[in-house]
């Protein structure tokens, strides 16, 4: 396994995970890409014709774990899913706000979205994701669930217990069960809200100092630990995006050295962190760890000296959950443009995580008209990725 010297945290840790070389698929832009790579499912909307969700749009991987653990265990204290520091697309500078494809429910039904956080960047041009940020910026608020000072949770609790009385009234007379789609959503919100185990959680200033500057200091290190910390607190599944807020990023179509410079530094110093940091407190075993990007880029460089979009070949990372170490799945040619072994699909790869995670690959969630759909496609297990 040979890692680049621009890695050397990871290259230091690179016994604990494996690379899958040869990630493919044929959508080729952005929206598209992380629908597909988030759901294990092609989106239903051509190439450049949209960039946010629809209500049509494939289950997220989160999703559908978050729809089984609801009906094995009804309403838990702690989400089983939730998306940080942002949804996918909300920083960026664009003609209408982006929320990109992928990350959400849709047709399964807005009670299986993710809880998702927010955090704000300080202009337009800023990009909290690679510089450090301060206490008072990293405070993790869940999106349009900010909790009032004047409202205690002795408050909360009695308004919740107000709202059911209400709402079994109600109840009684709804024959279309919209009250019973709108109360798991509510009740779900409510117990967010409600929980001092959620919200600790979401503390990242409750670390050590050192082990925070372990992660870095960077909006991705400090949501990276905030993963550890929710996972740590019961939740399921946990989405950490890096995001490309000034409209650029990791879309690096100009000026490769900023991958160098900025990116690729405070990716190597979380993602390291984050494996050491679940090995010692005995959690790397059973916590599949995913770290990937909606699709590579052109082995050859443009006359901007960035690169271009490459859906035809890409990386993705996996540790933990039994995963064995030090070990590269595919082999490619060697500009790294084409597999020259099978590519691995985007459905293989949600089929191995569920597989990961204890969900059957085989088994199929039902649309609102009770259709049957299996979960994963056609997609394959990478067993031997498991030592």
């Amino acid at each position: 396994l040979r890692i680049c010297e621009h890695l050397p945290e990871l290259a230091k840790v690179s016994d604990r995970f494996s690379v899958i070389k040869t990630m493919s698929h044929h959508y080729n832009d952005h929206s598209g890409g992380a629908h597909f790579v988030q759901t294990g499912r092609p989106w239903h909307v051509p190439i450049g014709g949209g960039f946010n969700v629809t209500p049509n749009d494939w289950p997220a991987m989160g999703s559908i774990v978050k729809y089984f653990e609801s009906q094995a265990a009804g309403v838990s204290d702690v989400p089983p899913y939730m998306v940080t520091p942002n949804f996918l697309g909300r920083l960026q500078d664009y003609k209408v706000q982006l929320r990109r494809p992928g990350e959400t429910a849709g047709w399964l039904g807005r009670p299986y979205d993710p809880l998702t956080t927010r955090i704000d960047k300080r202009d337009a041009k800023d990009n909290p994701y690679f510089r450090s940020c301060t206490d008072a910026e990293l405070v993790f608020q869940i999106e349009g669930l900010g909790k009032r000072a004047d409202l205690s949770l002795q408050r909360v609790v009695a308004r919740r217990s107000l709202l059911g009385q209400l709402d079994e009234a109600r109840r009684l007379l709804d024959t279309s069960g919209s009250i019973e789609a709108y109360d798991e959503f509510r009740q779900q919100a409510m117990a967010l809200v409600a929980s001092p185990m959620t919200r600790d959680a979401l503390d990242v200033r409750r670390e050590p100092d050192a082990l925070r500057d372990r992660y870095g200091r960077s909006l991705f290190g400090q949501s990276t630990l905030v993963a550890r910390r929710l996972v740590e607190a019961g939740v399921r599944f946990v989405t950490v995006h890096y995001d490309a807020v000034d409209g650029y990023s990791w879309d690096s179509h100009r000026n490769s050295d900023d991958v160098k410079r900025h990116l690729l530094p405070s990716f190597d110093q979380a993602l390291a962190a984050l494996l050491v940091d679940l090995e010692e407190r005995g959690m790397l075993e059973e916590t599949l760890v995913v770290a990937m990007g909606e699709m590579g880029r052109t082995p050859k460089a443009n006359q901007a000296w960035g690169r271009n979009h490459w859906s035809t070949l890409f990386p993705a990372v996996l540790a933990g959950a039994g995963v064995a170490g030090g070990c590269i799945h595919g082999e490619t040619d060697r500009q790294a443009a084409y597999a020259t072994t099978t590519p691995v699909r985007p459905q293989d790869l949600s089929a191995t995580i569920f597989e990961a995670l204890g969900v059957d690959p085989r088994a199929r969630v039902r649309d609102h008209l009770g259709r049957p759909h299996p979960i994963a496609a056609d997609g394959k297990v990478l067993h031997h990725l498991f030592g």
